[in-house]
C-alpha cells in the first residue's frame, strides 16, 4: 500500500489529491512567485537558513510579502519532513502571488499562495558521477540581470527549459548556457566550475547567475583544501581545455561534466579533484542545518 503524501498548503497540510491552487493563480497564470529547492541529509535540513533567506530576499526583489515570518517558514519545512517521515530527501518550498483576475496586476491578488513538498529525488544514476555527464551548449543565452535577475529563483523558469528542451532533443541530460556576449553562465539547474592549472574557477554572480547554496559550500571546501579558488569569466574555449569540470546543485549536489558539445574534458571521467570536492561535499552535510 502506497504511504499518503502530506503536502503543506495555505496554512495545513493535506493529502497529495486535495492539494490545490486556484486557477487564477498567478503562479499559474504567469510564472508570478518564487521557490526555493532544498536538501534534507540524515535528519538535518541542509543549510536552511540561506534558502529561507535567498526566499525572502527573492520574494522583496519581486515586491511579494510573505505573510508568515522565516520562523514560521523554518518550521513548515521541517514539519513537512516529519509528517512525511523524510530524513534524507528534497523539499521543495513555492511562494505565488496568490490567487487574483487574469488581469497582470499583482495588487488583485491580496494573499500569496505557500505551498511545501517533501519528497525524494535522484536526478542522476550514481555511474554518471564516475563518468561524468555528457553536455551540449544551448543555444538558448541565459537572461540579463537588466531583465530578470538569475538571482531570483523566480516560478518563470521558461528560460531554462527552453534550454533544456534543446539537450533533450539532443539526448543530452543537461546544457550549458552562455551570456549575452558568449561568456560562460551555468547550466539549466546547476553552477558549473572549471579546474584549469591548478584553479578552480566559477562565474561571478554579477554575469547573471544564481548564487547556488551548493555552489558556495563548494567554494568554501574548496577553500579549506587550500585550492586556489577565482570567481571570473570565462568562454567555452576555457571550458573546452579544462583538465576537470563539474556543477553544482542542490538536487545533483556535484557532479562531473566530461564531455561539452563532444569535447572530452580531461581523462573522459570524474577528475581527482572533483572526486575529492564531492567526497568532502559528502562529509560536509552531516549535520549541518535543521533538526528535523
Amino acid at each position: 500500500m502506497d504511504r499518503k503524501q502530506w503536502i503543506y498548503v495555505d496554512g495545513k497540510f493535506v493529502e497529495e489529491k486535495d492539494a490545490v491552487v486556484s486557477v487564477f493563480d498567478h503562479g499559474l497564470l504567469y510564472g508570478d512567485g518564487c521557490f526555493e529547492g532544498i536538501r534534507a541529509y540524515d535528519g538535518y535540513v541542509f543549510k536552511l537558513d540561506d534558502h529561507i533567506d535567498r526566499l525572502y530576499n527573492a520574494a522583496k526583489a519581486i515586491s511579494l510579502t510573505i505573510p508568515i515570518s522565516k520562523e514560521e517558514m523554518t518550521e513548515v519545512v521541517v514539519e513537512s519532513c516529519r509528517r512525511n517521515d523524510i530524513s534524507d530527501g528534497y523539499i521543495r518550498l513555492v511562494v505565488t502571488r496568490g490567487k487574483g483576475d487574469l488581469g497582470l496586476s499583482p495588487s488583485k491578488c491580496p494573499k500569496p499562495t505557500i505551498i511545501c513538498i517533501a519528497a525524494t529525488i535522484a536526478l542522476y544514476p550514481q555511474e554518471f558521477y564516475e563518468k561524468g555527464l555528457k553536455v551540449i551548449t544551448a543555444t538558448q543565452r541565459r537572461n540579463k540581470a537588466t531583465i530578470i535577475d538569475p538571482q531570483i529563483k523566480s516560478l518563470n523558469y521558461l528560460n531554462n527549459i527552453l534550454a533544456r528542451a534543446e539537450a533533450d532533443r539532443l539526448g543530452a541530460p543537461e546544457a550549458l548556457m552562455l551570456t549575452e556576449d558568449g561568456l560562460v553562465a551555468e547550466c539549466t539547474g546547476d553552477n558549473i566550475f572549471i579546474i584549469t592549472k591548478g584553479e578552480l574557477w566559477t562565474p561571478p554572480i554579477h554575469l547573471g547567475i544564481l548564487d547556488g547554496i551548493t555552489r558556495s559550500s563548494v567554494l568554501e571546501i574548496a577553500q579549506q583544501k587550500g585550492l586556489t579558488v577565482k570567481e571570473k569569466a570565462f568562454t567555452l574555449f576555457n571550458v573546452y581545455c579544462a583538465d576537470e569540470c563539474f556543477l553544482t546543485g542542490t538536487a545533483a549536489e556535484l557532479i562531473a561534466v566530461t564531455d561539452l558539445d563532444g569535447r572530452v574534458i580531461g581523462d573522459g571521467v570524474a577528475g581527482p579533484v572533483t572526486r575529492s570536492l564531492l567526497a568532502e561535499f559528502k562529509q560536509y552535510v552531516k549535520g549541518r542545518g535543521a533538526k528535523i
